[in-house]
């Protein structure tokens, strides 16, 4: 049975592989969606991007109401800010993977407390951009 997995991208996310190459690699978001989708199988993917937080609230949102089976999410920067996000992902009832292309708790200090946590049944930081297909590898685990 096809399951649909949620695989949502926050702020910044759109300049992968030319943005800080030395933390984010030069893989490019359009290569983390093929990535992503052939790692899928048989399960379909909304794969999606914002630098607005409204809007990845409201992509939480129709996960929910759809439902999907699942989340992934790479809130970005918004991991360490948005009460907004948190509150949204700890209405969907499905497992979560928090998602992160660096090492968070190898960079600044800022960088260390995740918001988002509280709210995902996984974490995964510091594959770079193969986190990814792990992810949803992960996910296709979890909800098997």
């Amino acid at each position: 049975m096809s399951r649909t997995i949620h695989l949502l991208n926050g702020p910044n996310l759109n300049r992968l592989g030319r943005r800080e190459p030395e933390i984010y690699g030069r893989t490019t978001l359009a290569e983390v969606e093929a990535m992503c989708r052939g790692a899928a199988g048989g399960d379909a993917i909304v794969f999606r991007q914002t630098n607005y937080e409204g809007q990845l609230v409201d992509w939480i949102h129709e996960a929910i109401d759809e439902p999907a089976a699942g989340i992934v999410i790479n809130p970005a920067g918004l991991t360490f800010t948005s009460i907004p996000v948190l509150d949204a992902l700890k209405m969907f009832p499905g497992p979560i993977i928090e998602l992160h292309i660096s090492n968070i708790h190898k960079r600044e200090a800022i960088y260390h407390r995740s918001l988002m946590s509280p709210a995902a049944t996984a974490v995964i930081a510091g594959l770079g951009a193969r986190g990814y297909a792990t992810a949803i590898r992960s996910m296709q685990d979890l909800l098997a």
